[in-house]
């Protein structure tokens, strides 16, 4: 039997905080692995810092290079802070296994960028840093995402037979043979951002503001003939693309009701979510992520997809991912495999991350 206890650092797309887990896994004598959810907490960016993650991608090379060191220092904190609050004894602690928070992400031209330096990670808290999970992928001719599958499906496959995450973006992983995932569409970030913008709030908070909109059928059916969704998998989605195909769309109807818009984009993103489901004929999807807390989009899920949806507890809505990239550390630290190729499209699964020494 093998134990590895590590701290999983998640920082989404939609730029909401970042999710610290502190979980322990154990792999039996015959392989299989199960987890243990130690403690969770949510920490949400200061404005100055979630101003500068928000224009990232527009920032020189100098700047960016600052807002590297920022976040890193950034996350060092609240780590010290999570083992302080709970009373973790740091030496029970194998790794830290940090996503990182994504600047650039275009593995058609064979890069990715998640900012977030693992070595003063490292040096700041005194452990085991391993980060970078996704470049070795994207070196092996990969999307270099998804990467939680494999999480889906070592940890979670009494559960469903989907797995639907709703964060910035909609990522769903069907444990068909071979596995398949794939990014479906935008999730909260266009929402997030149309909130900002017309109510000055950072999200719909249970779609209470799309349920108060009207449908714009031309603009639900420009957003419905987006390419990306006839293209078959593997395929991921990084906010460039939204910046240039689906923003611009959205702006076409600038003289529209922001309500009616909020109500349409939403209204999209569950089509096109239903679509993906009932094509690959899931029969059981459990639900996770920020979007999973919209009720006005699980209802419009509820009421086109043709199997069962399971919401799972609310600390496993929130924090899947950091849980789960904390796996994909212990895997790391196991020296196995943690991706899937068939789910990815690389020539072959990779052991990913980085280590760096404190």
């Amino acid at each position: 039997m093998i134990s590895k206890r590590l701290i999983g650092l998640m920082s989404g797309t939609s730029m909401d905080g970042v999710d610290i887990a502190d979980v322990q896994f154990t792999k039996s004598d015959v392989g299989k692995w199960s987890h243990e959810i130690m403690s969770t907490h949510a920490v949400s960016y200061p404005s100055e810092l979630l101003g500068k993650l928000s224009n990232s991608k527009s920032l020189p090379s100098e700047e960016l290079t600052l807002l590297d060191k920022e976040i890193s220092l950034f996350f060092s904190k609240e780590v010290n802070t999570f083992i302080e609050t709970n009373k973790i004894n740091k030496t029970e602690i194998d790794a830290i296994a940090s996503h990182g928070h994504t600047v650039f992400h275009q593995p058609e031209k064979g890069f990715t960028l998640q900012i977030g330096c693992g070595a003063i990670l490292a040096s700041k808290t005194d452990l085991l840093v391993i980060n970078d999970f996704r470049t070795k992928d994207v070196i092996a001719g990969g999307q270099g995402a998804p990467l939680v599958p494999i999480g889906d499906s070592l940890l979670f496959s009494d559960k469903a037979d989907g797995f639907l995450n709703i964060g910035g973006f909609a990522n769903l992983c069907v444990l068909n043979e071979p596995i398949i995932a794939f990014d479906i569409s935008p999730g909260n970030l266009p929402i997030n951002e149309l909130m900002q913008k017309h109510h000055q709030q950072n999200y719909d908070k249970d779609g209470l503001t799309a349920r108060c909109g009207s449908l714009i059928p031309k603009l639900l059916n420009d957003l419905n003939s987006i390419k990306h969704y006839s293209a078959p998998p593997p395929k991921s989605l990084g906010t460039e693309w939204l910046d240039g195909t689906f923003t611009q769309i959205i702006e076409n109807y600038a003289d529209e009701g922001a309500n009616d818009v909020i109500h349409t984009v939403t209204a999209h993103i569950a089509d096109q979510i239903v679509r993906s489901l009932n094509s690959l004929r899931v029969n059981s999807v459990m639900i996770t992520g920020g979007g999973a807390l919209n009720l006005f989009l699980i209802e419009l899920i509820r009421a086109k997809f043709r199997g069962n949806i399971i919401l799972p507890e609310r600390e496993l809505i929130e924090y899947k991912e950091a849980i789960i990239f904390a796996f994909l550390g212990a895997l790391n630290l196991d020296n196995s495999v943690n991706t899937i190729p068939s789910v990815t499209g690389a020539t072959n699964a990779v052991i990913g991350g980085v280590k760096h020494l404190p």
